[in-house]
């Protein structure tokens, strides 16, 4: 344990403090913090991460984990190398031609959405999810259906709010809050696996960190909605564990045509993301970076002018509250803000670039942002979410427009939450790089 284990501890304190005077004199709430929510919402986390980094056993699991992930990915890039040949062959490797993102990153995401619907339809993911969603509803004393979609998050994307979409019409403008929180605070495990792939050669053991980021950032997110927009009604399925709705498929291969077919909507979204996001980035660079020329000149200064520096800014001070040592701060703060902007496909290649640049002196700053990132916290996911939800029920679009934009600056502490957990029980002799 060092200096920068008790930041990350009095970080998650700080954190609160911050997210409750956001929502106290921001958005006007004065309502009591649920303190039963908040400390089973933190236990539950300590209780995991203790696990995970610090026993024994759990480090014996976290390691079989990542490696089970690993190779698991391994077979998903059979298919690719068949369908496109040397292009799909990873850097490394004999008869590679280099890193090519469309070619041995995206196929990844297909043939995990393809397995996730086959643990699906042998009800595996159903059954692991309602002991979660009975978990939470028991143990946090918060509505069956909130628990219920912050616990499908753990393992699938906007797919999640299909679990509860009988009671979506009825619930409270807090339980909407949370479940957009939840979504974003989260990340879908066949999109996980593109991080892996994106992260895996220079950082070995990712797959283990994320796969333990996405537990943790559950109990986070419900914690960081309810103090964004606290409970002021009585939702209808209040301490009730409810049943997970969804349609299973006739047969498996039915099954794993839909899930591929989801696979390939999801590379289809981020690539038109990555398109339309980047170049509007790029024109606004462009703009701020004549106006700064001009500024510059006029003030005698060489100020790089961005939106990834100004990002890099505002995000700054959280990036030392989480437990990033200073001289990674500055490289770390334009990682995690411009996920806010560019999605954290982007962040998380930027991180692999900082890595393979050996950018970072600490290796605490590599895993610790690992766990901030791990979560749809941007504005691309925040509209793919309210038209998703808003779709399954469209009498309650303008309370969930409205409570769009709290949920995204929950979701956003939620993953540095996770992120200062993390790095509590983070240590020099932990697993970590796997070097």
């Amino acid at each position: 344990m060092d200096i920068y284990n008790l930041v990350s501890f009095t970080g998650i304190f700080g954190l609160l403090a911050i997210a409750w005077l956001i929502s106290r004199f921001i958005f006007k709430n004065t309502q009591k913090i649920n303190w039963h929510l908040l400390k089973w919402a933190l236990g539950l986390q300590f209780i995991f991460a203790l696990f995970i980094f610090v026993v024994p056993a759990g480090v014996t699991v976290f390691q079989e984990i990542n490696d089970l992930a690993v190779m698991v990915l391994g077979t998903a890039s059979a298919g690719a190398q068949f369908v496109f040949g040397p292009l799909a062959l990873t850097p490394g490797v004999q008869g590679s031609i280099g890193f090519i993102l469309a070619f041995q990153a995206f196929p990844t995401i297909i043939f995990f959405s393809a397995l996730v619907a086959v643990l699906y339809y042998y009800r595996i993911l159903p059954f692991i999810i309602g002991l979660f969603a009975r978990l939470f509803t028991r143990v946090m004393r918060i509505s069956g259906a909130e628990a219920l979609c912050a616990a499908s998050n753990i393992f699938v994307g906007i797919e999640s709010a299909f679990t509860i979409k009988p009671y979506i019409d009825k619930m409270t403008r807090s339980e909407l809050c949370t479940i957009l929180t939840a979504g974003m605070a989260t990340v879908a495990s066949n999109v996980l696996a593109f991080y892996v792939f994106t992260l895996q050669t220079q950082f070995p053991s990712i797959a283990g960190h994320l796969i333990s980021a996405s537990f943790l950032s559950a109990p986070a997110a419900l914690v960081m909605s309810k103090i964004i927009f606290p409970e002021t009604s009585t939702p209808q399925t209040l301490g009730s564990v409810v049943d997970i709705h969804y349609e299973q498929e006739s047969s498996l291969f039915e099954a794993i045509i839909n899930g591929a077919t989801s696979g390939l909507k999801v590379i289809f979204s981020i690539v038109a993301l990555l398109i339309a996001v980047m170049g509007l980035v790029a024109l606004v660079d462009l703009i701020l970076g004549s106006t700064g020329n001009m500024v510059n000149q006029w003030i005698g200064s060489s100020m790089e002018w961005s939106l990834k520096q100004f990002l890099g800014y505002v995000f700054y001070p959280f990036t030392l509250i989480i437990g990033i040592p200073p001289v990674d701060a500055g490289i770390i703060s334009q990682i995690i803000g411009e996920r806010i902007i560019l999605t954290e496909v982007i962040s998380y290649q930027d991180l692999a670039t900082a890595l393979t640049q050996k950018s970072l002196v600490h290796p605490r700053s590599a895993v610790v942002a690992a766990y901030a990132l791990c979560g749809f916290a941007h504005l691309a996911s925040l509209a793919i979410f309210v038209g998703g939800i808003t779709a399954l029920a469209p009498k309650r679009t303008a309370d969930i427009a409205g409570v769009a934009i709290k949920a995204l600056i929950a979701a956003t502490f939620a993953c540095l939450l996770t992120a200062c957990v993390a790095g509590t029980f983070y240590t020099n002799t932990s697993l970590l790089l796997g070097n």
